[in-house]
């Protein structure tokens, strides 16, 4: 009797058969997912078309992958629930929005990005190859980094119009906190590389780190980045460095730090707008800081008037279109985005919308409270959204939101499973130990 192998088609099958086959096939892979995630990762700092088609195909790949089981047991975790629960709520929020249903339907979109956490989770907890997406994200940022540098001098060989001298696509604020993500994930490999005496490693992750930063000081930063740099640093200081070593580094940090701002007149000119755009406020003058302090002023008064479920989705640039009315300078600007993540969920949705952003943070934040790679580049995933979006509504903005979502996300699933691992061999280690009946 001749055994038949149920995947293997006939030779004379049907061409349209043949390709459903392959199909399928590839459909139960679940590295293709991996591969499409990786690709999603470098395609990030490079477009939003090609990045939201890729999750797109990402999303198609994986669904016939998925362990369905586990998904559902994932979502009691927090890390998962709060995601769906902040997405629920922008749902809901369009039934009371002050808004047109336009406005509250568009509303929903910088929310809904988070839908992706818990499958992302989920996915990683079950894939080992999560690695995958990092490195792919470092290495499209290092090119990126180089043209970076090439485009100072040579600035027609931008890819795309930038207002920003050293950007060669979309602009400095993004680039900031891709180079920033990067140089901060590279501390902990070049720190176990002097640890474990590995000269060459040691050269090579540092230089690379030393460039990311080397190239926010001298070409192109946002000033957000000046505000969670030295909170990124503290973190590793206090998390990875033994107590001798720890006065060390902060030295050495302050030394950089006098040696930069001496021979980098782009940051002491970045720095030094501060205060004249602060005045812009008190002349009613459309500058950076001004229109900042506006926006925050405006929010909180909105927020008064509707404290704990907020305005509902979408209705931010309604408010500050009522309040614009025959006004002129700042008092003139219609926004839909206030320029901090707190205020910008508290107008729409209240106390209860805070309730829900500051959990999922805290969550994400609890999520890696473990030890290797991938812990430490979802805390400062997490640190670092949370520390950039004082001053901005990063977790709603697309390329720092995705960065947050694939962050976690990946490293959350790599967490995951590390815990899992930990809590298997310390039963066996249990088990091994109990006396014989």
């Amino acid at each position: 009797m001749t055994n038949v192998q149920p995947d293997v088609l006939p030779h004379h099958a049907e061409p349209a058969d043949r390709w459903r086959d392959r199909l399928r096939r590839w459909a139960v892979d679940s590295r293709n997912a991996d591969v499409l995630a990786a690709m999603t990762a470098a395609s990030l700092p490079w477009s939003t078309s090609a990045t939201a088609i890729l999750v797109v195909l990402w999303a198609i790949g994986l669904i016939p992958t998925l362990d369905w089981r586990l998904f559902v047991r994932n979502l009691a975790h927090p890390a998962c629930a709060l995601p769906l629960a902040f997405v629920a709520l922008a749902i809901l929020g369009v039934l009371w929005t002050d808004g047109t249903w336009s406005e509250g339907l568009r509303g929903i979109k910088p929310v809904a990005k988070l839908l992706v956490i818990p499958f992302l989770l989920c996915h990683f907890q079950r894939s080992e190859r999560g690695m995958w997406v990092f490195v792919a994200f470092l290495g499209s940022c290092t090119l990126m980094m180089i043209l970076s540098w090439i485009v100072l001098f040579f600035p027609a060989l931008k890819l795309t119009r930038t207002v920003s001298d050293g950007v060669p696509v979309k602009n400095y604020i993004d680039q900031s906190q891709e180079f920033a993500l990067c140089a901060f994930a590279l501390a902990l490999p070049a720190l176990i590389a002097i640890r474990q005496h590995r000269l060459a490693s040691t050269i090579g992750w540092t230089a690379l780190m030393l460039a990311f930063i080397a190239n926010m000081m001298f070409v192109v930063s946002a000033r957000t980045a000046l505000v969670y740099i030295p909170v990124l640093l503290v973190l590793f200081t206090a998390l990875h460095l033994s107590r001798r070593a720890k006065p060390a580094l902060i030295a050495a940090a302050i030394v950089a730090a006098g040696l930069v701002w001496s021979t980098s007149p782009y940051l002491r000119q970045r720095i030094a707008d501060v205060a004249t755009e602060y005045r812009g406020y008190e002349s009613n003058t459309a500058v950076s800081t001004a229109q900042r302090l506006y926006y925050w002023r405006k929010s909180i008064g909105f927020i008064a008037e509707a404290p704990l479920f907020g305005h509902g989705t979408g209705s931010t640039r309604q408010l500050f279109a009522r309040e614009a009315a025959g006004q002129t300078g700042l008092a003139a600007e219609v926004v839909s985005n206030p320029h901090n993540q707190t205020l910008n969920v508290a107008v729409q949705w209240g106390l209860l919308g805070g309730i829900v952003l500051y959990g999922m943070w805290l969550s994400h934040l609890l999520l890696f409270r473990g030890e290797g790679l991938a812990a430490w580049i979802g805390l400062v995933t997490v640190v670092q959204n949370f520390v950039s979006s004082l001053l901005n509504s990063h977790l709603f903005d697309f390329h720092e939101g995705w960065m947050y979502v694939l962050g976690v996300g990946v490293a959350g699933g790599m967490s995951l499973r590390a815990a899992m691992r930990r809590r298997s061999s310390d039963d066996s280690r249990v088990a091994v130990s109990l006396p014989n009946a």
